[in-house]
């Protein structure tokens, strides 16, 4: 299985400082920064266009993700690359011809990850394992940040994986994303997943952002 990598989401960070905020979370040592970019129509929310991105994007050296949470990835990717953005997520739910819409981002110079919302099965992303570098596994139906992680969604982890191992994408990272915080890593991580994304869990951390990503980090390995 790939390493065990901390990615936050910069949802819960104060937006009216969002440079300073992503070189604080570098400087607490995390792997990547996640943005999660909602349009108001796939998710009950709106957040990150690509010029915020892209201004934040001299303030840490550490690779982003865009999280697309949109109806319109295809019509979007290229910004968010411009932007900065090394990866892009997509959902499968999203992607009328979720083929074209991979092959488009690697296209653009940027890895392709796929992700799942709780409702949608893991086979949805079977026949596209061979295009994407990471698959997420929603934990919480997305849209806003501090939802409860669902637990039932370790059996799709686990499966997820599974499909990877044998397809011989052992390489693969699996993501997950929605209430990860100290009492929940250890079942994701069990599970398969190796990429966790933490937002809320990090912000609340009495003790700052370097303890809170350090403590996840040691829980996840511990595992």
């Amino acid at each position: 299985m790939p390493r065990i990598e901390i990615a936050p989401s910069v949802l819960p960070a104060d937006f009216s400082r969002l440079g300073e905020e992503v070189a604080a979370l570098q400087a607490a040592g995390v792997d990547r920064i996640q943005w999660d970019v909602m349009d108001g129509q796939f998710v009950p929310n709106l957040t990150f266009g690509p010029d915020v991105i892209a201004s934040a994007r001299p303030h840490a050296t550490v690779p982003f993700e865009a999280h697309l949470m949109v109806l319109t990835p295809d019509q979007m990717a290229a910004e968010y690359v411009q932007a900065g953005c090394q990866r892009l997520i997509v959902h499968a739910e999203a992607c009328t011809h979720l083929h074209r819409t991979l092959a488009n981002i690697a296209s653009l110079g940027a890895t392709a990850g796929v992700a799942l919302n709780p409702a949608t099965p893991a086979s949805a992303v079977a026949h596209v394992l061979d295009l994407v570098d990471l698959v997420l596994v929603m934990t919480v139906n997305p849209g806003f940040g501090g939802q409860k992680y669902i637990a039932t969604m370790e059996a799709k982890i686990t499966e997820v994986r599974a499909m990877l191992d044998a397809a011989g994408r052992t390489d693969v990272d699996v993501e997950v994303d929605g209430g990860i915080g100290p009492d929940t890593i250890a079942g994701a991580v069990k599970a398969g997943a190796n990429v966790l994304v933490a937002g809320s869990a990090l912000y609340r951390e009495k003790k700052g952002l370097a303890h809170a990503v350090a403590d996840l980090r040691a829980r996840a390995e511990a595992h």
